[in-house]
């Protein structure tokens, strides 16, 4: 067991993980990234295979390194992993430490003796028996491994194939004539959008699509969100934001127009192989996609008190309202709008190991004094 005074452990080797590690270099702090799987791209090799940015490759970058390639175009899958792994590698060469297959099983606090947030430090424990000293730590973990499967009426007794988006990568995934996608958002739209070309499909929701112009009057979304400062929108009008509209440069509704799949009000039961929907009508259906999201991925913070009931991080801003050294980065408008993306989760990492490094020097004064 170690600890270092100006380390900072990051879980997670993503986007986020990333921008935290960029972000500790430019404090003079040490981090060290624990990914659990073996490639620093974080979940993006697990998305599904026709995965393409909404934002443009200008607008697609963490602090340091530009995307590349023509800045107008929606960046690929592959193309996110080859520019994350790039990032690694820029980070290491820098100083950064990056463990792969170095999953996080637990943390907690470093002095058992003491209370909560006392700023005392961290053991975090490894899968296989490893564990860490640090005195301050960010959870970076995204929320692609925990995915949110609701307890729609009936769907326990389904006998099709049930997956959520984080199991699909293609529409070789499903198989079956007769597909209902749950949702309204992008994924959702974009997946039975694919689908659609080789089976019938129908989009189940509790509200209608709600579609949003991708490039109004020739220039992408994401440039007026820039102009305009969406993307800076403070946290006070973000604590309650709302259902996330489809991106469309026409495509989407032009395919819902001419019937190519169709969307319902969510339905009323599923019984065997059969769906009741609202009306009353009964149908055979072969699968279901849930596209119903994620939620954060912090199992290993469940005995260290810092998370709610439902396992949400009790934090403000990122910052850790029940522990001092403690951070967190990727949460949906964590901050802004564009806090767990790209082009917006750099601005909260500033922010965030800012913080956490005030902490770690106040303690060290204080150790010194």
């Amino acid at each position: 067991m170690r600890s270092d005074n100006d380390r900072v452990l990051i879980v997670g080797a993503g986007q986020s993980g990333l921008a935290a590690a960029h972000a500790a270099l430019e404090q003079g702090l040490r981090p060290v990234l624990l990914e659990a799987s073996d490639q620093t791209a974080g979940s993006w090799p697990r998305y599904y295979d026709s995965l393409a940015l909404f934002s443009p490759a200008r607008y697609s970058s963490l602090p340091g390194m530009p995307f590349g390639g023509e800045p107008e175009r929606y960046p690929r899958r592959d193309e996110v992993v080859a520019y994350l792994e790039r990032y690694a590698a820029a980070l290491t060469g820098r100083g950064a430490e990056l463990r792969t297959g170095a999953c996080v099983s637990a943390v907690r606090p470093a002095d058992k003796t003491v209370g909560q947030g006392d700023g005392s430090g961290f053991l975090v424990h490894l899968e296989g028996g490893e564990e860490l000293a640090t005195p301050a730590l960010i959870a970076a973990s995204g929320s692609f491994g925990c995915p949110y499967r609701p307890a729609l009426p009936g769907l326990d007794t389904f006998t099709g194939p049930v997956l959520h988006v984080a199991d699909y990568r293609s529409p070789a995934s499903l198989s079956g004539e007769h597909v209902i996608v749950v949702g309204a958002g992008n994924s959702a739209v974009q997946i039975a959008h694919e689908l659609a070309a080789e089976r019938r499909v129908t989009l189940a929701s509790r509200a209608p699509i709600r579609f949003v112009e991708q490039r109004p009057l020739g220039r992408d979304l994401h440039f007026w969100f820039q102009v305009t400062g969406f993307d800076r929108l403070p946290l006070a009008r973000a604590e309650a934001p709302p259902a996330s509209p489809v991106l469309d440069d026409g495509r989407y509704r032009r395919a819902l127009r001419e019937g190519r799949y169709e969307r319902r009000a969510m339905f009323a039961r599923m019984d065997g192989d059969q769906v009741t929907w609202s009306d009353g009508r009964r149908e055979r259906v072969d699968a279901v996609l849930l596209a119903t999201g994620y939620q954060p991925n912090l199992p290993y913070l469940a005995g260290l008190g810092a998370l709610t009931a439902d396992g949400h991080p009790r934090q403000r801003r990122g910052v850790s309202l029940t522990h001092n050294g403690l951070g967190y980065l990727g949460l949906e408008w964590q901050r802004t709008p564009s806090s767990n993306t790209l082009r917006g989760v750099g601005a909260d990492a500033r922010r965030v190991v800012a913080a956490l490094a005030s902490h770690l020097h106040g303690n060290q004064q204080h150790v010194r004094s």
